[in-house]
């Protein structure tokens, strides 16, 4: 047995799956048994490991452990706490799997997994055993588990060349470069055979069918030798990134790169598993590249889904997956090779004819004779494969099904052309009649593609042939210059056939490409404007659902989890599979749903909406077809979110700078509040306390004129302190909009009158002057209010202006309104802060009126005025200093009889 640990951890890439390389400090340590075949004691070697950690005191339980009848194994499972199995019924029949989310809830130090390339039944929550350990791993829980070493996805073609027997579990290879210890549990090929012949791997009759066939020496001998280099090899990465990640002096290998060449030729795989083999020696990064030419477009569904595939299966196998546009495939390859460096090509053998590639040559040739410094493998495929008609990147047109109206339209031009060229012939004697009918070849192409236009070719020919060649209205040709014309005809009625189908093609393509490019460009600038996020989230949707034809759903956080903001069709609500499967990618920030690794049972496929800050949300798509998205559509649909993602983030930012302004805005004001507080209050408090005590202590000593000046003082005090708080009062009524208005034709002059007869006390060191116009009509206000207002305005004035001014109060008619206006003879306001004064707590700091006031009287004004209907603005006097505050109501209306009253109620 050879047990090896992978040091140092944090030196070795980590895998592609939901077990982010952030996340590897806290996760589970993952120890791997791996052996040749099975029999070689892999599980027994797990347990009797598992049993001395839990003689050391770890926590350590049975996830699932299947012992296969054998009593040494069945022995050592008793020593251990076993989780019961969860129960599923698939297609009618009952079966047990390991109960992951009992494990969660259980959550031990260390489980113990066997069979990691198991593949769960459907209705489990990950398709593969090896993915549930994944998430084990990311809860921070400890794995031992089991596997063979033909369950290796790059080994899988390897091993069924060598057996005869291909394997369909399979882990992807990267599972290796999860472990953080691999131990090879090893067992000669000999000794195997003597356990299978005494019946301690499988039952006598069962043992002797495995020694015929999947268990002989030569097998069992290249099996060994395969894990032996496996695991070799994993310890050979190991020691260079040890040594990389030390600065240790060594002989570093020239960076190489690997690309591997797919098309829609199923044999792609195995040319995926070399190209994974080849780079795993090489210590190479390595590409899968699709090469989208003209034909691409001619590809059937099935072929367009074994592609979509292919490219998966290459992610998979920890390769990148790269599709681009071309036109000639060898020259593009080479291109994109060159441009990105690579040093190794993989290329299917070509299984086209000699005659076939003299006519329209051999990518294979092409990419040999020009590669240049790059080393290119051309690889054959198994003879067993599935057949195809075009394997690895073979660009040539294929039959597609046209509709026979195309071919009896192309039928019918040639006719057309047959008339044309007769009338021609009766009225002038053309020579070159035949350029009538490589017109209807022409139209033919353009209209309806290649094959129609063969068949218009050879069938003009004919009919040139018939009609106007001597002798006529037969197909005997006399004279041999007749028929190298028709020959010459011919070919020259193809290749423009054929060369314009080709650019129908290309002219297709680039309309196609150009319309998705027009509708993403109209897409970002659509995003680009929209300030809310629910009408963000409808353009979403409804971008996705009309480019990539299917239903859409974007889920985003809200305070109860994760909840449906936008649908199309519009959906409110979805049922437990899918809630299940968009709960997943939201917390691990992965696909879930139909068709990924999670959840593969949901109706849709959900993927995280993502910036390079983490998931902002979860859009899910749905579609009635086997194959969900193409590669091009997952490209397309990664650009869409995107650029969703992009526009929520701003839209939440903004949302974000909105509420930071808010919250120092609430800030300001509290501290206003805080200020003014403190020294509104207390200043008269200090005025009150004081006359009082004087009174108190001193009250006998005083003379009655001095008692009456200190109760006078503690009196004004208290009616300034009443009227701060009738003030905060006042603006606490207005922002929570408990003001009731009841509207009423009221005379101005009263109002005015109460108002000076409440302010006299601010005003006996002022002259106050009041000038209404003879004829000044009621006004439609609220006694109470308007009175209040007046009386802020009053004491704002008194507070604001030198002692011996006056302050004059005016009113008369403007058009419909009657405005009242209150001038005074302080130094006015700076323009810049005319509209400010009405903002709370704001106290202007210039010249006497630093520091004068609440801060609160102006604003209740502009609120109690707009409560009316009303509004108010401050200005400057024009012909010497002083402020003028205008406010403007509605007349009231001219009645007889009794008085109507108007009652609102402010929002």
């Amino acid at each position: 047995m050879a047990n090896l640990e992978a040091e140092p951890r944090e030196g070795r890439p980590s895998p592609k799956s939901f077990l982010l390389e952030a996340e590897r400090e806290n996760r589970g340590r993952f120890k791997l048994f791996i052996g040749a075949a099975p029999g070689v004691g892999k599980t027994y070697e797990m347990l009797r490991v598992g049993r001395a950690k839990q003689a050391e005191g770890i926590d350590a339980v049975i996830g699932v452990v299947e012992t296969h009848g054998r009593a040494e194994t069945a022995a050592l499972v008793q020593a251990f706490e076993t989780i019961p199995r969860r129960k599923l019924n698939y297609k009618g029949r009952d079966t047990e799997e390991m109960d992951l989310d009992a494990i969660l809830a259980r959550h031990p130090q260390l489980v113990l997994v066997d069979e990691l390339a198991h593949t769960n039944a459907e209705g489990s929550r990950h398709p593969k055993r090896y993915l549930d350990v994944q998430e084990l791993l990311a809860a921070g829980i400890d794995i031992y588990s089991t596997m063979n070493v033909q369950h290796l996805e790059s080994l899988n073609d390897v091993v069924a060349k060598i057996t005869r027997i291909r394997v369909r579990e399979t882990v992807p290879d990267n599972i290796l470069e999860l472990a953080d210890e691999i131990e090879v549990v090893d067992l000669t090929p000999e000794a195997l055979i003597e356990r299978l012949n005494e019946g301690k791997v499988y039952v006598r009759d069962q043992a002797q069918r495995a020694l015929k066939h999947y268990f002989s020496l030569g097998n069992l001998t290249a099996l060994r030798e395969l894990a032996l280099r496996a695991t070799a090899q994993r310890v050979d990465n190991q020691m260079l990134q040890y040594m990389q990640s030390h600065a240790i002096e060594g002989p570093w290998g020239a960076s190489e790169q690997v690309l591997v060449c797919v098309s829609e030729d199923p044999r792609s795989v195995e040319l995926l598993r070399y190209a994974s083999r080849m780079a795993e020696r090489l210590k190479a990064k390595w590409t899968a590249l699709y090469i989208e030419s003209l034909r691409h477009s001619l590809l059937s569904e099935a072929q367009r889904d074994t592609i979509a595939e292919t490219m998966r299966m290459a992610e998979r196998l920890g390769g990148e997956a790269i599709t681009i546009p071309g036109e000639r495939v060898a020259d593009d390859v080479l291109v994109y090779a060159k441009a990105n460096n690579f040093t190794h090509i993989v290329i299917g053998k070509s299984e086209r004819s000699r005659w076939f590639e003299m006519m329209h040559g051999s990518i294979v040739y092409d990419l040999v004779r020009r590669s240049e410094t790059i080393s290119v493998h051309v690889i054959a495929g198994e003879p067993d494969a599935p057949k195809a008609k075009r394997t690895s990147l073979e660009t040539q047109a294929a039959p597609i099904a046209v509709r026979p109206s195309a071919y009896v339209v192309s039928a019918l031009m040639v006719g057309i052309a047959v008339g044309i060229s007769y009338l021609i012939a009766r009225v002038v004697a053309l020579p070159n009649l035949s350029l009538v009918f490589l017109t209807a070849v022409l139209f033919s192409a353009l209209r309806y593609g290649l094959w129609p236009s063969i068949m218009a070719s050879l069938l003009s020919v004919a009919s040139y042939n018939f009609f106007f060649v001597p002798p006529l209205y037969t197909f005997t040709i006399a004279d041999p210059a007749n028929v190298l014309a028709l020959v010459f005809f011919l070919i020259a009625a193809l290749v423009v056939s054929n060369l314009t189908a080709q650019k129908q093609r290309q002219t297709q393509s680039m309309a196609a490409r150009a319309k998705t490019t027009a509708e993403l460009y109209a897409f970002s600038r659509k995003v680009a404007g929209i300030g809310s996020l629910d009408d963000l989230m409808w353009v979403v949707t409804y971008q996705i659902a009309a480019m990539l034809t299917c239903d859409v759903v974007v889920l985003l956080p809200g305070p109860d989890g994760l909840q449906v903001r936008a649908g199309y069709p519009p959906e409110d609500s979805l049922d437990a599979a899918d809630m299940a499967a968009a709960e997943w990618t939201w917390t691990s920030n992965h696909a879930a749903g139909r068709g990924s690794d999670t959840l593969p049972g949901g109706k849709r496929l959900f993927l995280p909406i993502q910036t390079q800050r983490g998931a902002i949300g979860v859009v899910g798509i749905n579609r009635e077809r086997p194959t969900l998205l193409s590669p091009d559509e997952r490209r397309l649909l990664d650009a869409l979110l995107d650029q969703a993602a992009v526009a929520i983030e701003r839209v939440r930012l903004a949302e974000d700078v909105d509420q930071v302004r808010l919250q120092a805005e609430t800030e300001r004001l509290r501290n206003a509040l805080l200020t003014s507080v403190s020294h509104d209050l207390r200043t008269p408090l200090a005025t009150i306390i004081g006359a009082l005590t004087s009174l108190k202590s001193f009250g006998e000593t005083y003379d009655a004129q001095t008692r009456l000046e200190l109760v006078s003082s503690a009196q004004d005090e208290a009616e300034r302190l009443n009227r701060f708080v009738g003030n905060l009062l006042d603006m606490t009524r207005l922002e929570s909009g408990g003001i009731s208005v009841k509207l009423e034709s009221i005379d101005l002059g009263d109002a005015i009158g109460v108002a000076l007869n409440r302010a006299r006390p601010m005003l006996v060191h002022h002259t106050t002057e009041v000038e209404l116009a003879a004829d000044l009509p009621m006004v439609k206000a609220d006694f109470v209010l308007l009175e209040q207002v007046i009386f802020n305005l009053l004491d704002n004035a008194a507070k604001y202006t030198p002692p011996g001014t006056t302050i004059r109060i005016s009113g008369q008619v403007d058009g419909d309104a009657i405005e009242i206006a209150v001038i005074d003879q302080g130094e006015g306001i700076p323009p810049q802060s005319l509209e400010a004064v009405f903002n709370k707590f704001t106290r202007l700091q210039a010249g006497d009126r630093k520091g004068a006031g609440t801060g609160l009287g102006l604003p209740i004004c502009r609120g109690f005025v707009e409560a009316m209907g009303g509004t108010i603005f401050a200005g400057n006097r024009q012909d010497r200093s002083g402020a003028i505050f205008t406010i403007r109501l509605e007349k009231a209306p001219a009645y007889s009889g009794s008085q109507t009253q108007a009652e609102a109620h402010v929002p």
